[in-house]
């Protein structure tokens, strides 16, 4: 089975995010073998900024996505989506990948199950 997560808020604010990437913990979890893609657009892409530093105690977004490729899963952000944030010459956590919404598309048509935040 092939699941997409589509993410679109900040890393902060909202638990949005936070409440995606906890999904994507728990599908690898549960299912080892399923592929798993998340995109990143909108204001999410800053999801994939590095040297996040959160308080003691308070989940923080860059962990949680090292963790998740680590586990097997493509993490790709939006790549006019970092233009218009001013990150597209950034580094990105590492794994990370610059993607293009033909990518999305790709991914939205091989997917059995889409889920958006």
């Amino acid at each position: 089975m092939k699941f997409l997560i589509v993410i679109n808020d900040a890393p902060y604010g909202t638990e949005k995010a936070y409440n995606a990437f906890r999904l994507a913990i728990a599908l690898q979890s549960q299912l080892p073998d399923a592929g798993l893609h998340i995109f990143l657009m909108a204001d999410a892409v800053t999801c994939a900024l590095p040297a996040q530093s959160t308080p003691n105690g308070f989940y923080n977004i860059e962990r949680m996505i090292i963790a998740i490729i680590r586990s097997g899963a493509q993490v790709k952000a939006c790549g006019s989506c970092c233009s218009a944030r001013g990150i597209e010459n950034i580094n990105l956590v590492n794994g990370v990948e610059m993607s293009t919404i033909t990518q999305l598309a790709q991914w939205t048509v091989e997917a059995d199950k889409i889920l958006t935040f």
